[in-house]
């Protein structure tokens, strides 16, 4: 009962242990001497193409949120094994075209970032958002500095996030500012997404030295992610095993930063322009996964004024249904709307919120859609959103 695709279906192939079996039975026939000599009386199973379409299949229903192993008796960790068979498939090129295509774009496209957004664009997007920051703080020094050689932060966003989130970019560039912080944006590599994470080790190692090349190149000893999920993720627990070599000193959430600049004292807010309930959603990979619950509450405790936690929350918070990258596969509309993200919905009806805040761009794009498909009378915002509008300037 812990997966919300099994409690939502009750089907046992969408069981997280049938999933691994899967893999597990493939691994005992050709890899163990009683598979390969006992066969199905052991539970091992000759690889047929119906066995890597079920496969296939079955690792695209999971969204990696890792709640099964909450429970798990076995602390066995399904999430990673649907992870390791996602990557094997990839060797057999069996892998949803949006990631490939996205990898390539950030990879070898002339913009490389997975929006495709060229530079000039990228520059031209980065001024428009600080007309509109000096338009609403009334000061030119709360924006976005760009390519600052020696700065002591790089702040990376997703790419996306500057074509579809510019309230969130905003938020995130006033509280770099009024906190006093030595920060800078690239231009050279300025995307915060790593689909490897979800498919390809190979991707996520050179997408990760991407991103140090930035650091490096402004010669940056810290990096902060914005409001992503699997940005965060794979740049801070990933750069430790594939970026060993990098000279950037630290790495952290966006959210950290603000939660302490509101500690410090250097951010005060105003509460009370923010009167609508709002309630959090604990993205899988920064909270079950990134151990990030005190920080994004801080912030929202403090900006708005009444504030709601969805049942369950933290640890056990339901994953938002469109997470392991499925929210990017336009083939999992509906899986996702009528499975995978039911029970979030019915999370966010019973909480009584109007505002969901959820500081990630995949779980902001799931949700938004399941507002509109289960007809939610809530806005979906980031939890910058909401400091743009209590920040004390």
């Amino acid at each position: 009962d812990n997966c919300h695709v099994y409690r939502t279906t009750r089907d046992l192939r969408d069981l997280p242990a049938y999933r691994s079996e899967l893999l597990r039975r493939i691994y005992k026939k050709y890899f163990t001497r009683s598979g390969r000599v006992l066969g199905r009386l052991v539970g091992a199973k000759d690889l047929r193409e119906d066995e890597i379409t079920e496969l296939l299949e079955s690792v695209y229903h999971c969204t990696m949120c890792r709640r099964c192993n909450l429970e798990c008796p076995m602390g066995i960790d399904n999430a990673l094994i649907t992870r390791i068979a996602r990557v094997v498939l990839s060797y057999l090129n069996l892998a949803p075209a949006n990631f490939t295509v996205s990898v390539r774009s950030q990879l070898e496209g002339p913009g490389r970032n997975t929006s495709a957004i060229p530079r000039p664009a990228f520059i031209d997007t980065v001024e428009f958002l600080n007309e509109e920051i000096e338009e609403i703080t009334g000061r030119k020094d709360l924006g976005f500095p760009m390519d600052k050689v020696g700065a002591e932060i790089l702040f990376v966003a997703p790419a996306s996030d500057y074509v579809m989130e510019a309230d969130t970019l905003m938020g995130n560039a006033m509280a770099l500012s009024a906190a006093g912080a030595d920060w800078t944006i690239g231009t050279e590599y300025y995307d915060a997404i790593n689909y490897g994470l979800f498919y390809s080790d190979e991707a996520l190692e050179r997408i990760l030295r991407s991103l140090h090349a930035e650091a490096e190149r402004l010669k940056v000893r810290k990096i902060v992610v914005g409001e992503c999920g699997h940005a965060t993720k794979t740049a801070k627990l990933f750069s430790e095993i594939f970026v060993a070599d990098s000279p950037v000193e630290q790495i952290e959430s966006i959210l950290e930063f603000t939660a302490r600049a509101i500690r410090e004292g250097k951010i005060s807010l105003n509460p009370e322009v923010n009167p609508e309930p709002v309630t959090y959603h604990d993205p899988c990979n920064l909270g079950r996964m990134g151990g990030l619950f005190d920080e994004p509450r801080e912030i929202i405790r403090a900006a708005v004024k009444q504030f709601v936690e969805m049942e369950p929350s933290r640890e056990a918070n339901f994953c938002c249904g469109g997470g392991g990258g499925t929210v990017t596969v336009s083939d999992l509309h509906e899986f996702r709307m009528r499975v995978a993200g039911r029970t979030k919905a019915e999370q966010i009806r019973a909480s009584g919120a109007k505002v969901v805040a959820a500081p990630c761009a995949n779980c902001k794009k799931q949700l938004r859609e399941l507002a509109e498909y289960y007809g939610l009378d809530v806005q979906v915002v980031g939890v910058h959103d909401l400091l743009i509008r209590a920040l004390v300037v």
